[in-house]
Order: C-alpha cells, then structure tokens, then sequence
C-alpha cells in the first residue's frame, strides 16, 4: 500500500467493521478461518486498498492480549511465515535455496513476535535448528503437535 490510504481514518474501525461484514465476530476469527494465508493475504481480503498486513498484526496481538493468547498467536504467525516460504513443507534437502527459505520464515516470525515473546522464540529457533522437523512437515495451524512442543500456551 504505497498511496497511503491504509494509515487514513479510524484504521481500527475499518478493520472490525470488515470483519463483521464477513460474518466473524472478531479478526482472530476471520484469521483463525485461513491459517495458512499471509497477514499481507489476511488484509488484501479485508480490503486491498486500504488495510495492511501489519495493521492485522496489530489487532490480532491486540486480541491475543486481551485473551491471554499471545503464545498461540505466536504460532500463529509461525504458521502464516512458513506457509508463505515454505508451501510444501519442510525441506527434506538443506541447500543453499532451502536454507534461504527456511531462514526468511523464521526471520520473519520472529519480525512479528511481541517482546514478550522473543526468548521463548529464540528457543525455539535453536530447537528447529539443531533437530529440523521431519521432511514435508507444514503445520496447518497453531495447535500443531510439533509446534505446542516448541511453543507450549504458557503465559509470559
């Protein structure tokens, strides 16, 4: 969004009213229904022209701390970044390309994780890379098994 029109009015207001419009009482709903999609894909679908990725971000953190849910939020996020990377799953081969892949995704997540968050991340980041997942593996979700391994719903 390089016109600008996304930082113009009551951001806040234009993002919960398309939300509604949509039938989805909240934008953790509306996200939780494509998990997989992009938060540059979530706002596009919320309004091309006027909404941005970050501005999703930013409600969606907002609600995750209002519920108590940032973790899951995290995984999220986690989820959205490596689908975006990575659409057929973890690598089975870690060359040069891969490993660009697979450091984008986890570059970032990690962009997007809340302080709160960032040594937890970090922890996880050190598990994923000194025991990758199994070839293929693309969580379709933030309640993956793997993933609550890595990030257990743990209120810091």
């Amino acid at each position: 969004m390089s016109d600008g029109r996304a930082w113009q009015g009551n951001v806040k207001a234009r993002l919960y009213e398309r939300v509604r419009e949509r039938g989805y009482d909240s934008l953790t709903a509306f996200a939780e229904a494509r998990p997989t999609a992009s938060l540059v894909e979530l706002a596009e679908e919320l309004g091309p022209d006027d909404i941005a990725g970050v501005q999703v971000f930013s409600g969606l953190l907002a609600e995750a701390e209002r519920r108590k849910q940032v973790t899951r939020l995290v995984r999220s996020v986690f989820v959205r970044m490596l689908s975006q990377s990575l659409p057929a799953g973890w690598p089975a081969v870690m060359d040069d390309t891969n490993r660009f892949k697979v450091a984008k995704a986890i570059g970032a997540w990690s962009a997007y994780t809340p302080e709160t968050h960032e040594k937890r991340v970090e922890q996880a980041r050190v598990v994923l890379r000194a025991s990758p997942p199994p070839a293929g593996w693309r969580p379709l979700g933030p309640d993956d098994a793997l993933l609550l391994t890595l990030l257990p719903d743990e209120e810091v």
